[in-house]
């Protein structure tokens, strides 16, 4: 039996025009549809227009809305109304423009005198007459980034994420002399508690997705999120990991920054939050937020220094890890006070679960390579896992609103 002969080898230039061919035809026949219809001249019955509210910032006397077309066509705002019962109308500002294209971002400026406390319903109105409205359920005053302010926010940061990731991680020295055996139950509580931080991240990410403007794709951001947090976490691990040639202190180290990385993306999304709540004038909600992240926080400080309870390390890696894992809640915090989008929020919250979840699965082998498989479904495992999403539940009841 003989080999099948191999055919010539094709230019170079066929091989590339072959490859944009395809390309090219569909380019000519999108463009004579544009150019000359589908031949149904099929007209919708009424304007198709969709705006989305991104931001409502409050100020003395002045109402500023900001606003995204998300609808297919250009659109026109003529009047504003604002209102609870019942609405007027009032002078308003539109810039850049009051005729806003597909995807155009404009700012609405309302000049009304409007009370805290009350709530208000603003509503815009197209040149076409469709209604799209918005609800402000208290009226409060939107922070303004001023000095003052700016150092508010970060010191809430502080508060609610470094200090509470460093007081868990004072908890090391008890860690350390405890038994071998309760250093895989830490190891397990560690996964336990990041497993329950992922789900809830991507629990809050597709809730916030529901806001996020039609054309964006709030679903498709978590999944790009996602997945760029889980695999670019794990190729960078695995080239520390050949660079630094494995050695056993320095995996349970970089281990314990891999932990602190992913805790620190999932606090940024809670600053959000917490941010986010306090701009919408949401106090009693902000608080509740505060005191239940505070103490999810005390906990994952005992995730971070887990990898290390026998392993030689210096006082400084501390420090950072504790900074890693705490610090991005002050970013958070002010993000999400003077910038908070909904795209944003999904954005850090699918990176974050991402992160967590790549975590969980670095634990996982890193406990396989001390002491086998066998090891994952001990008793000592299981109920260090179970007792980390027992411990994250009932924190969460804190936060929960």
């Amino acid at each position: 039996m003989t080999d099948a002969k191999l055919p010539a080898k094709t230019p170079r230039a066929l091989v590339l025009a072959s490859a944009l061919l395809p390309v090219l035809l569909l380019a000519g026949i999108l463009y004579l549809l544009f150019a000359r219809g589908t031949g149904l001249y099929l007209e919708a019955p009424a304007p198709i227009e969709k705006l989305e509210f991104e931001r409502v910032v409050l100020e003395p006397g002045l109402i500023r809305v900001h606003v995204i077309n998300t609808g297919p066509e250009t659109l026109t705002l003529a009047q504003a109304q604002v209102g609870w019962i019942s609405r007027a109308s009032w002078e308003f500002e539109v810039a850049p423009s009051a005729t806003i294209p597909r995807l155009g971002r404009a700012v609405v400026r309302i000049p009304y005198p409007w009370t805290p406390g009350e709530p208000y319903e603003i509503v815009l109105i197209t040149a076409n007459n469709l209604i799209f409205s918005h609800e402000i359920e208290m009226a409060a005053e939107t922070p303004a980034p001023d000095r003052r302010m700016l150092g508010a926010f970060a010191l809430l940061g502080v508060y609610v994420g470094v200090i509470p990731v460093f007081l868990g991680i004072l908890w090391l020295p008890f860690l350390r002399s405890l038994p071998r055996e309760w250093y895989f139950f830490f190891l397990s509580l560690t996964a336990g508690l990041l497993v329950f931080l992922g789900v809830d991240a991507l629990e809050d990410a597709l809730e916030n997705a529901e806001r996020v403007p039609g054309p964006f794709q709030g679903v498709a951001v978590i999944l790009i999120g996602l997945s760029i947090s889980l695999l670019g976490l794990y190729a960078i691990t695995g080239w520390l990991k050949r660079r630094r040639q494995a050695k056993e202190s320095s995996t349970a180290l970089l281990l314990a920054y891999s932990i602190a990385f992913g805790i620190g993306v999932h606090n940024l999304g809670e600053g959000l939050a917490i941010g986010g709540a306090y701009a919408l004038g949401e106090f009693a909600t902000s608080f509740l937020l505060i005191v239940g992240f505070m103490v999810h926080n005390l906990t994952e400080g005992v995730a971070v220094v887990a990898p290390i309870v026998r392993s030689a390390f210096r006082w400084q890696n501390l420090i950072w890890l504790g900074l890693l894992a705490g610090g991005p809640t002050i970013a958070g915090t002010l993000l999400g006070a003077f910038a908070y989008t909904a795209l944003w929020a999904v954005l850090f919250l699918a990176v974050g679960a991402g992160a967590v979840f790549q975590v969980v699965i670095e634990i996982t082998r890193y406990q396989v390579r001390q002491a086998g498989a066998g090891s994952l479904v001990s008793g000592w495992s299981l109920a260090g896992f179970a007792l980390g999403l027992a411990v994250m539940y009932v924190t969460g009841l804190f936060v929960t609103v």
